[in-house]
């Protein structure tokens, strides 16, 4: 089986329906750190995705093109921004194909972490949502099925969550925390983990 548009439109949707209870949850998590704004943010923008019509996508590559320029509409934070950069990178690297294997899906996560890096200025290491991103990257180099892909990212978030826990946050304004950070999760990191679950379910 492979990952085809109709999918990316059932996995935006999911992801869609799944920020109604976790947006209030991000935002606590984001208010120990920062703005408190990460649900509302992250919100906007798969809400915005949602919208999108991709039946006429011709490719997964366009569709994921398409839901870049819709996020980047629905964004001014700098953590959506580095979400339609990645979006934009795996579309680039997608376009023209007619369905991506689960085989290819972790180069396709990697091209996203990479382009992300490039944009952001984090670095593997800094307790970010590029942890989360490399972690998925791995973990579905083996899958044979978009569902054994979504079983594997999601366990690798929640791995990646658990390990950076016990460090502190190195960019962004949560850096200014210190060591405080140690023992709190970073939003961006509880975001990709609780949306990789709902996907896997």
């Amino acid at each position: 089986m492979s990952l085809t548009v109709s999918s990316i439109a059932f996995a935006i949707a999911r992801a869609n329906e799944a920020m109604g209870p976790l947006e209030q949850v991000l935002n606590d998590a984001d208010a120990k750190l920062g703005d408190g704004d990460t649900g509302g943010m992250l919100a906007r923008v798969i809400g915005k995705m949602a919208e999108v019509d991709l039946s006429g996508a011709v490719d997964p590559g366009s569709a994921l093109s398409q839901l870049a320029k819709a996020a980047t509409l629905a964004t001014g934070s700098s953590l959506g921004t580095l979400f339609a950069t990645g979006l934009l990178a795996a579309g680039r690297e997608a376009k023209g194909r007619e369905a991506i294997d689960a085989g290819d899906l972790s180069d396709l996560v990697a091209t996203a972490r990479d382009a992300m890096i490039a944009r952001g200025g984090a670095s593997l290491g800094d307790k970010t949502v590029l942890d989360s991103l490399d972690a998925i990257a791995d973990a579905v180099k083996d899958a044979r099925t978009p569902d054994q892909a979504a079983s594997a990212a999601a366990k690798a978030a929640a791995d990646a969550l658990d390990a950076f826990r016990s460090r502190p946050n190195r960019i962004g304004r949560a850096r200014m925390f210190g060591d405080q950070t140690i023992g709190i999760d970073d939003p961006g990191m509880l975001a990709i983990r609780e949306l990789t679950a709902a996907l896997a379910r």
